[in-house]
């Protein structure tokens, strides 16, 4: 007979040695494979327990309380208060389930997964596309709810350009950040264990999708929101800087396997990334701009690569292909990291 309560104090408790357990290696490495796995096959979780909705009803409460004080303060209010309610629910919810192992574990890949969107991510490049097959307008629509700039009278070439845009930037923050952040303390956690590691291993990410949550509610320098979305805005931009790097090598990477241009894609990363008003997002979009060898462009605000050939339809296909598989590979060089740190530990 298995003996749960074993297995749950070998991972949960604080051991006396720096001797990482299988059982922690085995939580952290299933953990990440199965959270991704729900995220691929079944998509968003529904709308009225999706975590991130939940942590976006909380930013709303008190953005409204903390709107009040026209300083930048009020952003810093707004940061901790969130922060705080979002780790007691989630602190409420391990507690209630860490008493069996199995229990916990699912729920720990549930809500691991929220802090993915790459289902979303990929439909919804793809689905554009397939609006354009059938009408310019139903596609317009469908690419305005991805990007904030006017779309009712943009062409082909604009709408394809705007659907890679967004496909590509958001790579970093719909997976590459939270397992970055997730693969950072899973290292912390092998080598200097502590109590409720689990719980910790699961805040990490989930914070991190907060402060993009945050970023992308209050982050803007409108009248209203410049100085309450200051401190959101910044925290994002630093917690991104690492991770849209990486993002941006791994495309240049998947560039090459798939054998489009990744010499064109390196060169353009280093010479357009920088481009954009986001000190993080044009990583992963100029090294694709390269790669397709083509030019994304969003008017009076960027142009990213060199019209080497004209933008078209099947470009989308293209930059999808190429998002995957840098998912892929970031994802694989994460386990053999993992794997890596339990061996020598």
């Amino acid at each position: 007979m298995i003996d749960y309560n074993n297995i749950i104090n070998n991972i949960i408790s604080v051991k006396a040695t720096n001797i990482v357990s299988l059982d922690l290696f085995l939580f952290v490495v299933l953990g990440l494979l199965f959270s991704l796995a729900i995220d691929v096959l079944f998509g968003e979780l529904p709308t009225r327990v999706h975590p991130v909705v939940i942590i976006g009803s909380v930013i709303s409460f008190f953005k409204n309380i903390f709107i009040r004080i026209k300083n930048r303060f009020s952003g810093l209010l707004l940061v901790i208060s969130t922060g705080i309610v979002v780790s007691l629910l989630l602190f409420v919810i391990y507690f209630i389930f860490k008493i069996n192992i199995i229990l916990l574990f699912i729920i720990f890949i549930i809500l691991l997964s929220s802090t993915y969107s790459v289902n979303m991510l990929l439909k919804t490049a793809v689905d554009v596309k397939k609006d354009l097959d059938v009408s310019i307008d139903k596609a317009r629509k469908s690419v305005s709810y991805l990007v904030s700039r006017n779309t009712g009278e943009l062409t082909e070439g604009f709408i394809v350009s705007a659907v890679i845009e967004s496909l590509t930037e958001n790579i970093t923050d719909s997976y590459v950040a939270p397992v970055f952040y997730y693969t950072v303390f899973a290292a912390v956690i092998f080598i200097c264990p502590i109590e409720n590691q689990l719980f910790y291993l699961l805040l990490v990410p989930m914070i991190y999708r907060m402060f993009n949550t945050l970023d992308a509610m209050v982050g803007y320098e409108t009248d209203e929101l410049k100085d309450i979305g200051f401190f959101p805005a910044k925290i994002d931009d630093i917690l991104n800087y690492i991770p849209a790097r990486i993002s941006g090598v791994f495309v240049v990477v998947s560039a090459y396997l798939l054998k489009l241009d990744c010499k064109n894609s390196f060169y353009i990363m280093k010479r357009d990334a920088r481009k954009c008003p986001s000190p993080n997002s044009g990583f992963t979009m100029a090294t694709t701009a390269g790669a397709l060898n083509i030019q994304l462009i969003k008017k009076d605000t960027y142009i990213l690569g060199d019209p080497n050939k004209d933008i078209e339809k099947d470009d989308i296909t293209k930059a999808v292909n190429l998002s995957k598989l840098t998912i892929i590979l970031f994802t694989l060089i994460i386990l053999i990291l993992l794997t890596f740190i339990y061996v020598i530990l």
